[in-house]
């Protein structure tokens, strides 16, 4: 029978960074690139600082791969409005962070955004999306290619393998029916369990790293206020949630009671109809 283990997210910010546990995330991104991948390092850079009013709000990672790419993670567990504009920041930062005053343009870093969403983000059915940059003739409808020196100078095939890349994958989408090794990952990313038929890289040894029992006592301690204070955020969540369906309703009940005081119509009439009190009616009335 599986376990619970420790979220991702939290390990993401403490356990991963050992690089006893690099075969975790090197697993979590070969099932997803669909390559071998081996990271070279973790890098030092703003979003990976753990920020005291910071640390439970943002949960990114900076990584580097052997292929001299950058890899960012970054989980985000509550509702964002402007989420996708948040993710093109941290691409354009991790690129400009990482080419130094001088070096050609050449030299910028591929970088991989992947980005894990506990919130329904955009509209759409499917809950791993990949986003690219190519480049569509207006006329010809044709995509535009490196020419064969390029290809050579930068040992890249096509436009798009030189421009970020970007993986959303919205955890609360999955159906929990495990089809392949990535479905598995997705399965434990939702749940925090690795259950002992999942074989997709990384799992086997996230199910020992991540064991709750491994905790020491300060670690446990902080596990703990990290999943209190996700709670805090959902319960807030659902409360602004709900007094904004509220709002609506009452706005629109106040719309059809002007519509009706415009008939005429008598205040018991109107109350029936939108839910109003008669001493709210009388207010709309009066500011007719």
């Amino acid at each position: 029978m599986s376990k619970k283990l420790i979220r991702f997210d939290w390990a993401i910010k403490r356990l991963l960074r050992d690089k006893a546990n690099f075969v975790v995330l090197e697993g979590f991104l070969s099932e997803l690139l669909f390559e071998d991948i081996k990271i070279k390092e973790i890098l030092e850079s703003e979003s990976n600082q753990e920020i005291d009013k910071d640390k439970y709000n943002r949960v990114d990672i900076l990584t580097q791969n052997s292929k001299n790419e950058l890899v960012i993670i970054e989980i985000q567990n509550t509702y964002e409005i402007d989420f996708f504009h948040r993710m093109a920041y941290g691409v354009s930062k991790a690129i400009t962070e990482n080419l130094s005053l001088g070096q050609a343009y050449s030299e910028i870093k591929k970088v991989i955004s992947i980005n894990i969403v506990y919130f329904d983000l955009g509209q759409g059915k499917d809950y791993i999306y990949q986003g690219k940059t190519n480049f569509e003739g207006l006329h010809q409808k044709d995509v535009l290619q490196l020419s064969s020196k390029q290809k050579k100078t930068f040992t890249k095939l096509n436009v798009s393998d030189i421009f970020p890349e970007y993986y959303i994958i919205k955890v609360n989408s999955f159906n929990d029916v495990a089809t392949d090794t990535l479905d598995e990952w997705v399965y434990f990313l939702k749940n925090s369990e690795v259950k002992d038929e999942f074989k997709a890289k990384g799992l086997a040894e996230a199910k020992e790293a991540f064991d709750i029992m491994r905790l020491d006592k300060d670690q446990h301690y902080a596990y703990n206020r990290y999943l209190d204070y996700l709670h805090v955020k959902a319960s807030d969540a659902l409360s602004l949630q709900l007094e904004a369906e509220d709002k609506a309703k009452q706005d629109r009940s106040i719309e059809i009671a002007k519509i009706m005081l415009s008939d005429n119509e008598i205040n018991e009439k109107i109350a029936k109809y939108t839910g109003l009190t008669v001493e709210q009616i009388e207010l709309l009335r009066l500011e007719k």
